[in-house]
């Protein structure tokens, strides 16, 4: 059973890994092919009618950059998404939110999207969000492994230090040049992004001030960072932190979620708020929305006014 339950995470992996990159191709082609027919159903009664209809423009919701990353050793792209108040002063520094998996056809649009509804409906702060694009996902977000099966999911796998040291030398101080921030961060992902949140805040717990992690990929490396958290939550400097664990009905990715909840239980570090959702509602693939919002509520839910 041991070998069965080492190797079908993988597989688990596989089939969601291919299956999410089949939806969001059909999504971007989807929403091509209707932005083509709706056009095309336009221009010709434009063309022989004298009603004025403007020419379509992109729909913008942020911005973007790019950084000539030392090291990656390769160019990254970057969104960026400010979810402001009614009553935020467009000067106001804000909290950043970064998120792995950030370009456009990955999860950048729907948590900015959340981001936009749970501020306006005064459900979480002002923040601003900040995605990276990937370009080999299970090189950066996966740490070094002694599993053979974990190897067969990618050409190159064990790349997360060096992700972390493009996080923290290069994108983080970019991001303070360009932008009006307050010095508070937080990070969130899922998946193999859940993965690189709980292993950076076991090794680097100052990089950030919140880590949100929903269904995080703890089978890597046989179960390695459960099973080390004890250890490394001991070396770690205890400082006021939060971290917001949510998992699925996957049954290989909650029982490990456990086994780290377990060690918290025994030994979280003073100064640590840490919370386990434990949603066996939704899958793998469907847990990332309802998650979140749940987390931003929780982990970002305004200040409630003082009283007179």
């Amino acid at each position: 059973m041991a070998c069965l339950y080492e190797y079908m995470p993988s597989i688990h992996y596989l089939l969601w890994e291919n299956m999410r990159r089949s939806c969001l191709a059909l999504h971007l082609t989807a929403a091509l092919l209707l932005s083509s027919s709706v056009h095309l159903a336009t221009a010709a009664p434009a063309a022989t009618a004298d009603a004025a209809a403007s020419a379509a423009t992109p729909l913008v919701i942020g911005e973007s950059f790019t950084i000539d990353s030392q090291a990656l050793k390769e160019q990254r792209h970057i969104n960026v998404y400010v979810a402001r108040a009614w009553d935020t002063p467009p000067d106001a520094p804000l909290p950043v939110l970064y998120m792995p998996d950030g370009g456009v056809a990955e999860d950048f649009l729907h948590v900015a999207g959340l981001l936009q509804v749970s501020v306006t409906n005064g459900t979480m702060r002002p923040f601003m969000l900040v995605g990276m694009q990937n370009t080999q996902r299970r090189r950066d977000l996966t740490g070094p492994t002694d599993s053979a099966e974990d190897r067969k999911i990618a050409p190159v796998v064990g790349g997360s230090q060096a992700y972390r040291a493009f996080i923290r030398d290069e994108l983080m101080p970019e991001v303070k040049r360009r932008y009006r921030t307050t010095g508070e961060t937080a990070i969130v992902g899922e998946s193999l992004a859940g993965l690189f949140v709980v292993e950076t805040y076991l090794l680097e717990p100052q990089l950030f001030d919140h880590y949100l992690a929903f269904d995080p990929s703890l089978w890597w490396n046989q179960g390695a960072l459960p099973l080390q958290a004890a250890d490394l939550l001991a070396k770690g400097k205890p400082g006021k932190r939060s971290l917001y664990l949510a998992s699925s009905s996957e049954a290989g990715i909650a029982v490990e979620v456990q086994r780290l909840a377990d060690v918290l239980q025994k030994q979280a570090p003073p100064g640590l708020q840490w919370h386990v959702e434990k949603m066996p509602e939704e899958s793998h693939g469907t847990i990332y929305h309802p998650a979140a919002l749940k987390a931003f509520r929780s982990v970002f839910k305004p200040q409630e006014p003082a009283r007179q």
